[in-house]
């Protein structure tokens, strides 16, 4: 799934080559993945790209005041066409689930592999109509996200600090991944209770937060499209990288599986040498 790193490397990408045309042409080639119905995809024909933002993870392509928002989920990516095919895409009959066509000939493609399909599209007036960003958390990256905020957004939390810092309604834009490589650069256990913390602690996560993300939004500016999956997966440290060396100390990677995701940590450098205990457990084993 892409995060806040990819997703403004997409939001970049798309801008430089975007802003400015106008798009001629949009096709839907999967019906479930529009989720309004006011105003329609034909709206955005002839309209010029008048910018490409973020919001936390989604991607917003303001057409002439239109804006098409969309969101990959776990397993949707953009591909570009610097020229479309003159092919026109039929729903149900492509792998293709959003195509958008621009006034030089060039456009882009929302795709989504395997049979669990979540990517979700928008047409709307105003982003705040979007659910999903109407109840977004504060940007990590943002200025007003000081670190006497953060620690009054840890505070009296009951929860464990991975789960909060994937909550999209905490931050804007941190998932599975960058979450695993922000608490190794803290060297904090993603099972330690938020709001039990200590102030070191708090410092130490709230650079880390900055640190690893404002890193990785450099590593990918600048990447195509089509080169930011394998961007993403070589600069991890210890997400996706289990039973290989900890680049800090040596120690072997470890996981800790979830029904459908799991986590991976160094025991060495975050929880004091103690392999983390299944979820079940969700404690340090003794």
């Amino acid at each position: 799934m892409p995060e806040l790193p990819e997703v403004q490397a997409l939001v970049d990408f798309l801008a430089q080559r975007t802003v400015g045309l106008a798009v001629v042409g949009v096709e839907l080639g999967s019906i479930s993945v529009l989720k309004t119905y006011d105003p329609p995809p034909s709206a955005l024909a002839g309209g010029p790209v008048d910018g490409v933002h973020r919001h936390g993870k989604f991607l917003d392509v303001d057409v002439d005041g239109i804006h098409l928002v969309f969101h990959l989920a776990r397993a949707g990516w953009l591909r570009w066409s610097d020229a479309v095919p003159a092919t026109v895409i039929r729903p149900g009959k492509s792998p293709i689930a959003w195509r958008v066509r621009l006034s030089d000939g060039s456009g882009f493609d929302l795709t989504e592999a395997g049979t669990k399909k979540s990517l979700a599209a928008y047409l709307v007036r105003d982003v705040r109509d979007v659910p999903g960003i109407a109840r977004l958390g504060p940007d990590p990256l943002g200025a007003e996200l000081t670190e006497e905020a953060f620690a009054g957004m840890l505070a009296g939390r009951r929860t464990q600090i991975k789960g909060l810092l994937r909550d999209q309604e905490f931050l804007a834009g941190v998932g599975n991944a960058y979450s695993d490589e922000i608490l190794h650069v803290a060297r904090l256990s993603p099972f330690a209770i938020a709001g039990s913390l200590p102030p070191e602690a708090v410092s130490r996560l709230y650079a880390a937060l900055r640190e690893t993300l404002v890193g990785a939004v450099t590593a990918a500016s600048g990447k195509p499209a089509a080169e930011l999956k394998d961007a993403k997966r070589a600069g991890m440290r210890v997400h996706g990288r289990t039973g290989m060396p900890c680049p800090e100390c040596g120690d072997v990677v470890r996981e800790v599986s979830f029904a459908d995701t799991s986590l991976q940590y160094c025991a060495t450098c975050q929880t004091g040498g103690k392999p983390l205990a299944d979820r079940r457990m969700s404690r340090l084993l003794k």
